[in-house]
């Protein structure tokens, strides 16, 4: 049996990094692919930057931003995706009060007020008991600067702009596996159960005391989720 190939697509303001525990642990079951996203301003120039990195036939990963990367690649070449993991992430598109939120973000950062992931943030993004744990915090401080004002500006105006992918769950026809953290403010857990009960073939795992960030916060039982979907 051929080795697969594994994509994983990053979430808001994260590089490869946020998946590392996730290569460490799969890198004797998938060569693995993390495309770089942040240079592009649309789910559109996201998508087709997965299809031009990815091989002919891949399994697909996506963590909040990358989970709607993936429904466009879905759209475009879905005879290309073998199974597809959805981790913390969601179908619908944002609500009129999101959108306002992400305008807000980038009228802020025009102003030149954009300072990475502030730590304002950090109790929406995980679970209370990890605020002070820097093997999650750190990372996410990090991958903010890292991707700086110009980055953030495109994720969010490709964000905003993504259509609604809920029509097209019932009509996935992959091994599925929809990840999500019990306390997942961000978004939180019945998107999960959405995806999981209308997408024909999907399993949902649900992660405990665990907030938006389940790769970092919850390392190994994402890494041993995504082993078994991936050999199942």
């Amino acid at each position: 049996m051929a080795r697969p190939t594994l994509v994983l697509l990053p979430g808001l303001l994260n590089t490869r990094r946020v998946y590392a525990a996730q290569i460490a642990a799969l890198a004797d079951a998938a060569d693995i692919v993390v495309p770089e996203l942040t240079a592009y301003d649309s789910m559109t120039a996201m998508a087709e930057a997965v299809l031009a990195a990815a091989p002919d036939r891949f399994a697909l990963g996506g963590f909040s931003m990358g989970g709607y990367v993936a429904f466009e690649v879905l759209r475009r070449a879905p005879q290309r995706v073998e199974r597809l993991a959805l981790i913390d992430t969601q179908a619908g598109p944002d609500m009129p009060e999101a959108t306002a939120r992400r305008r807000g973000f980038i009228e802020q950062t025009k102003i030149g007020r954009f300072h990475g992931v502030q730590p304002s943030l950090l109790p929406s993004l995980v679970h209370p008991s990890r605020l002070q744990d820097t093997d999650v915090i750190q990372p996410i401080l990090d991958m903010g600067r890292e991707i700086g004002p110009e980055g953030f500006v495109r994720e969010q105006k490709a964000i905003m702009s993504r259509p609604d992918s809920r029509p097209m769950l019932a009509g996935i026809d992959m091994p599925t596996l929809v990840i999500c953290g019990r306390q997942d403010l961000a978004i939180p857990l019945p998107r999960a159960e959405e995806m999981a009960t209308t997408i024909p073939d999907a399993r949902l795992a649900v992660l405990e005391v665990c907030g938006h960030m389940a790769p970092l916060e919850r390392p190994a039982e994402v890494s041993a989720a995504l082993r078994r979907w991936l050999t199942q």
